[in-house]
């Protein structure tokens, strides 16, 4: 028993009419001071007496023990461990420890609300998944095809996740998901990328989508524009605006195509491939905001706008 007290460990030991025999290391949140003849109720409030009067009322054996937890103020949390040793003559001393849970209560706490945070983002990204896979094979007319694109799909969605990871699910920089996302096809030719304006903070959700269009648009370059010919840079600008008293980020892919260069917008051209539809429909609408994709004889621009409140899972 010294040794506990020594060690910081809060001690009550009662008598088996719940008599206070010693009161030792009370935690700060209850007080000694004014107390003349401490009891449960004059030390710890009528609710937590209640509580422990039924539980030490089971102390009737020696070794029987028991245990509840207690909330004071906003956020500590104390267990009471309550155990019924036995003294000389045979007499029943009940023994109270306080230990202070409100650290681990919080980890735990903590931990439970990161999971339910895991567990959302999850299904949202099997949704996007699923919309990308049922899409994919619409505009695809092979097996090979499908695999390609598929995969190319969802390597840009987990590139744009490892960031929002990183940066502990807050979400990511413009920048740093145009660079991520437009290195793999233009590793040598990073400068042939411009980037411009606002480098603003997306959502998680934002992120995702936005990355997918930077994908779309990236690949198109690469397969069908004339960016590795012209060698003319693709400039991307992002600007926070304000709108009708909302936070609006305007984002502007413009490449350049160089004269006489052939690019087919017929039906079966690109503006048939599941790449439109992502640019046009499902960012837009994932972000709630609007998109405007433009393929001309001189350049190839995409247009996206979306409240940057709007566009959060």
């Amino acid at each position: 028993m010294p040794a506990l007290i020594d060690l910081g460990a809060c001690i009550i030991i009662q008598d088996t009419q719940q008599n206070y025999l010693l009161v030792a290391n009370l935690p700060q949140v209850w007080s000694l001071q004014g107390v003349d003849a401490p009891s449960d109720a004059s030390l710890f409030g009528d609710d937590v007496a209640a509580k422990l009067h039924t539980l030490k009322s089971e102390m009737t054996e020696l070794g029987r023990k028991g245990h509840i937890e207690v909330t004071a103020g906003s956020d500590q949390v104390f267990e009471f461990r309550v155990q019924a040793v036995g003294v000389e003559g045979g007499n029943l001393h009940l023994v109270t420890t306080i230990n202070d849970r409100s650290e681990e209560r919080h980890r735990e706490r903590l931990l439970r609300a990161l999971l339910r945070e895991v567990s959302h983002r999850s299904k949202n990204l099997l949704a996007i998944i699923q919309s990308i896979a049922l899409q994919t094979a619409r505009y695809s007319g092979s097996l090979d095809l499908f695999l390609h694109k598929f995969r190319g799909r969802l390597y840009s969605l987990s590139q744009s996740q490892d960031l929002i990871t990183d940066s502990s699910w807050r979400g990511a920089y413009l920048f740093d998901l145009v660079q991520q996302q437009t290195e793999k096809y233009l590793p040598d030719n990073k400068h042939l990328v411009r980037m411009g304006g606002d480098n603003v903070l997306l959502t998680p959700n934002a992120s995702l989508h936005v990355g997918l269009a930077l994908h779309e648009l990236v690949v198109n370059a690469v397969s069908h524009g004339s960016v590795m010919r012209s060698r003319l840079p693709i400039e991307v600008a992002a600007n926070r605006v304000h709108v009708d008293g909302h936070d609006v980020l305007e984002i502007v892919w413009d490449e350049a195509l160089i004269e006489n260069d052939s690019v087919d917008v017929s039906e079966d051209g690109m503006r048939s491939h599941f790449g439109s539809t992502v640019l046009e429909r499902v960012v837009p609408a994932s972000v709630n905001g609007k998109a405007r994709y433009v393929i001309s004889n001189d350049r190839i621009q995409y247009r996206l706008s979306f409240p940057l409140e709007g566009a959060s899972d």
